[in-house]
Parts: structure tokens; C-alpha cells; sequence
């Protein structure tokens, strides 16, 4: 029987106006479906003018820059149901989701939903939960004394996977997917028995375990930052843009 890291899978990724889930946009986004590894996979992607002021500092991360998105992009509203549509499909057909750092893309896309479609990410999942498998919070469990940062770069890095063009959704969603698999690979003993929804289970308490790691460590350094356990998504918040 094929292990779940050896069949099809499906990631993605968005490029943003900024760091903020309330209130930052969607500027780019690509899904990727992959059916087996080395098989090519198929890209769907999307440019976003997102109607508000994109940052130079965003710009100087993705390489969009605001004329570019006024000129070439669409309107948020039918893209972000689009995106949300397609998750749904490969979503039904049991494929499971690769998306680095999920709580930011997934919890963007949702918010997106809200603000321009009235609707929300779980509206489109109605017989099928979401199944998501995110490379930062395998890793980190999976190898949780390694030193140093786990952006994609470096999850690249440390697994040996070409990532060509950073920050390129298309580029980062493809490089996430390829870290999955070596995930799976390099853990096989400790993964190949488990299913996908099995894992989607356990990331979230690994996810709020890291998180709350973390906030003792912002805690001891002097940080009022806030880490959120919630994983794959957020909640809502009453006030969000």
C-alpha cells in the first residue's frame, strides 16, 4: 500500500500585502497538484489586486509591486472563491493539503472569504474536512532540538529540495509539498502508519504545544508578543477587518 507521502498531494501558498491576518491581502496565490512524486505537477495560479496600498517592504519580499497588481491583476472577490473552491475538490477526492505555516495562508484565505464573499473557508469543505499536513510543524516535532530558523529556505535546505524562486507562491507552494514528502521519507518509521487525517489530528496539539514553547520564550525575554495555538485556522475575531 502506497504510503501517504508517496501518493497525490496538494499545497498552497499566497503572497500578501503584509504579516497580518486581520488585515493584510492576498496579492498572489497558487495550488499545486502533485499525483506522485517526480510526476509533473499541475499549477493553477492567481494575481490579486487587492484594492489597498501594497508596502514597499512587501514588494521588496514577493516582487509585485502595486502598478504591476492595478495593471495585471483581478478583483479579490471571484479569485479568493476560486481558491476556496478548488481546495474544496481536491479536498473531497482525499487529497491532503500541504501549506507551510498554515494558520497564516488558511486564516488569510478565510478572512478574504468574509470580507469579500460573505463566506467563510469551512463553508466549502461541507463532506469532507480539511486534511492539512504543514511542513514547519512536522518538522518541529519531528526534529524539535535542531537549532536555528525553519522558514521554507532553510526546511529546503536541511531536506535538500530545490526551491528556485522564493517567494513566488507557485515556486514556495511546489518546494512545500517536496519538504513533505522528505518529511515522510526521512521519518518513515514514525509516519508511514499513520494516515493523513491522523496527522492532521496531531499537528494540532503539536502546533499548540510549539506555540506555547514559544510564549514562555517570548515571556522569559520581555516580549509582549502573542503566539496563537489555534492550528490550521484561527478563529474569528470579533472585530476583524
Amino acid at each position: 500500500m502506497t504510503c501517504w507521502y508517496e501518493g497525490p498531494l496538494t499545497a498552497f501558498d499566497t503572497e500578501t500585502t503584509g504579516v497580518d491576518v486581520e488585515t493584510d491581502r492576498i496579492v498572489s496565490a497558487a495550488v499545486v497538484v502533485q499525483d506522485a512524486p517526480g510526476v509533473r505537477p499541475r499549477v493553477s495560479r492567481w494575481l490579486v489586486n487587492p484594492g489597498v496600498p501594497v508596502p514597499a517592504e512587501a514588494t521588496a519580499v514577493h516582487g509585485l509591486t502595486e502598478e504591476h497588481l492595478h495593471r495585471n491583476g483581478r478583483w479579490p472577490s471571484p479569485v479568493v472563491e476560486e481558491i476556496a473552491r478548488e481546495l474544496g475538490e481536491h479536498t473531497a477526492l482525499g487529497r491532503p493539503l500541504v501549506v507551510m505555516n498554515a494558520p497564516f495562508d488558511l486564516t488569510l484565505l478565510d478572512r478574504e472569504l468574509r470580507r469579500h464573499r460573505a463566506s467563510s473557508l469551512d463553508r466549502w469543505f461541507p463532506s469532507q474536512p480539511l486534511c492539512v499536513l504543514d511542513p514547519r510543524v512536522l518538522d518541529k516535532h519531528l526534529d524539535r532540538y535542531r537549532k536555528g530558523r525553519r522558514t521554507l529556505t532553510d526546511l529546503c535546505a536541511h531536506y535538500g529540495v530545490a526551491l528556485a524562486g522564493a517567494h513566488d507562491a507557485a515556486e514556495d507552494a511546489v518546494a512545500a509539498l517536496e519538504v513533505v514528502r522528505a518529511v515522510g521519507r526521512r521519518y518513515a518509521a514514525r509516519l508511514e502508519r499513520l494516515t493523513p487525517v491522523e496527522l492532521h489530528t496531531l499537528q494540532t496539539g503539536w502546533h499548540a504545544a510549539q506555540a506555547r514553547g514559544l510564549q514562555a520564550w517570548f515571556a522569559r525575554s520581555g516580549s509582549e508578543e502573542v503566539v496563537d495555538p489555534a492550528w490550521p485556522l484561527r478563529p474569528e475575531l470579533p472585530a476583524a477587518a
